[in-house]
């Protein structure tokens, strides 16, 4: 199946695409900040440069979108039909190359909290994401 977009609006679309700074990485960065927290972003020093770094308390928080890394069992966590064999192997590279960053991470003595975008989307899963940082920051 062809790709309904020309190559040039499809590569436009995906280059709208942000890495840094997205919604769901700036709603907890806002809750973290209402919380009294203060952090860095994108440890440069660390494994995979991790969205927020709180030195003081040893913890990284990393915000996925759910469909670029995997959210199993996610609503969002879904595989482009066209160009099928491309995205599987993008996307579960994606996974993997978490995996190993979370373990390099723990190895050195960092705590690990991953936020899935969908936990931002609305106030009760927030609620629930506030919670979960608050344990952890304990």
């Amino acid at each position: 199946m062809r790709d309904r977009l020309t190559k040039e609006r499809r590569s436009w679309n995906m280059s709208r695409i942000r890495g840094k700074d997205t919604k769901p990485e700036m709603v907890v960065r806002s809750l973290l900040h209402r919380m009294g927290y203060r952090f860095r972003l994108h440890g440069k020093g660390l494994p995979g440069r991790p969205d927020i770094v709180l030195a003081r308390h040893r913890i990284v928080v990393l915000v996925h979108g759910c469909f670029w890394h995997r959210h199993r069992g996610c609503k969002n966590c879904t595989t482009p039909t066209n160009n099928r064999k491309f995205w599987v192997k993008k996307l579960e590279g994606n996974a993997a190359r978490d995996r190993l960053n979370r373990r390099a991470l723990v190895r050195l003595g960092w705590r690990v909290v991953v936020i899935w975008e969908c936990e931002t989307a609305n106030p009760k899963s927030l609620d629930r994401v506030q919670k979960r940082l608050q344990k952890a920051l304990v």
